[in-house]
């Protein structure tokens, strides 16, 4: 059963977009595999303290991703594999990327400037 211990929500996010990327992460650093089974939705917005209909957003766009399955009666599972995998990571990166680029060029960050602040901390 994945565990939603290191969840924790964050203002200005909505939940439902939370719980999302939470999965997400957790799949692509490995702490989740295929197989794995999801809490019931019952069992999740309960632990979470959250409106049923929030973890069923969140399940159901999982599903129309590909990356769980339902069985009416039966627990959900994930459906991880390696394209699974990788397209994740690639979507994940690329949204910190665009987050981290837009952050520096409000702060008025050049190119060059950017990329060194990147190579200092690369290193």
């Amino acid at each position: 059963m994945i565990s939603f211990d290191g969840f924790h929500m964050e203002e200005g996010t909505p939940i439902y977009q939370q719980i999302l990327l939470f999965l997400k992460r957790s799949a692509v650093s490995g702490e989740i595999q295929d197989g794995d089974e999801l809490p019931s939705r019952r069992a999740l917005s309960a632990l979470l303290g959250v409106n049923p209909n929030t973890v069923q957003k969140a399940y159901r766009q999982l599903e129309e991703e590909g990356l769980i399955r339902s069985h009416t009666g039966a627990k959900s599972c994930m459906v991880l594999d390696d394209e699974q995998t990788t397209r994740i990571r690639a979507e994940l990166l690329e949204n910190d990327a665009k987050s981290v680029v837009q952050a520096m060029k409000q702060m008025g960050l050049s190119k060059p400037e950017a990329l060194r602040l990147i190579e200092t901390f690369w290193d």
